[in-house]
């Protein structure tokens, strides 16, 4: 048996369960959801994205350098390479937050500016995201970095699959072709879970201890997630109800 499944995953079973119970879950998967609340969401999930994806490259990369720094130069450099292939994802969001405000503005009265949406304050669950990730990295732990990728990588690979089978039977395949970052990572992120699992592996055989730690900055960078979804479909709320059809 494997030590991340005595050492580590045991410490994040609650927060993993919250991806059926949670409410904003059971919203967006609900038969009864409408597809106007469905389509606002995806706009918002996009845009917002933008600032919840952007940072990614340096922290992989910080979180490298720091390992290096504390004499595990081989983790280090795994991470500084796997580094390198997130660089301008928070670009496919923004993309897809203007596409699918183009489709939006050409069928709804409603009108929305993409931009400004992107540009929006990140909300407190938003800004804690980012803390944990600079606090892994500048700590005496920086694969704490990995646990919470492995973490959202989960949440990736789990519910993200869920979701866009819920816009394909509620939006339609043109809808779910247009949301290029999701599509992508729903089937990346297998890999990428695959590489921080092995990482953390390797660290938990020479210091098992640290499984609980670890933990605790994956399910606090899950936990962000998770209630930066909530955030999202929140700002969609009370918009969609009094929609007029655009001519």
């Amino acid at each position: 048996m494997s030590l991340m499944n005595t050492q580590y995953l045991p410490h994040a079973e609650e927060t993993r369960a919250r991806l059926d119970t949670e409410p904003v879950v059971r919203a967006l998967l609900s038969p009864d959801i409408s597809p106007a609340l469905l389509e606002r969401f995806l706009i918002e999930w996009s845009a917002r994205g933008a600032y919840m994806t952007e940072p990614v490259e340096g922290w992989i990369r910080g979180a490298g350098e720091r390992c290096i720094a504390l004499g595990e130069p081989k983790l280090g450099q795994a991470l500084i390479t796997h580094a390198k292939h997130e660089a301008g994802h928070h670009l496919m969001t923004i993309e897809d937050a203007r596409v699918l405000v183009g489709r939006w503005n050409a069928r709804y009265a409603q009108q929305l500016d993409a931009d400004a949406l992107v540009a929006q304050a990140p909300t407190e669950a938003m800004r804690q995201y980012r803390q944990v990730h600079d606090e892994a990295i500048n700590g005496d732990l920086p694969l704490g970095q990995a646990a919470i990728e492995y973490e959202v990588g989960y949440l990736a690979v789990v519910l993200v699959p869920r979701i866009l089978a819920q816009v394909k039977k509620v939006l339609g395949q043109q809808t779910l072709d247009k949301l290029t970052f999701l599509n992508e990572h729903a089937a990346v992120d297998v890999g990428h879970t695959a590489l921080n699992e092995r990482m953390m592996e390797e660290v938990l055989k020479t210091r098992p201890d640290v499984g609980p730690l670890l933990a605790a900055y994956g399910t606090r960078g899950l936990d962000c997630y998770l209630r930066f979804l909530a955030d999202c479909l929140q700002a969609s709320q009370g918009t969609w109800r009094r929609l007029d059809v655009a001519a």
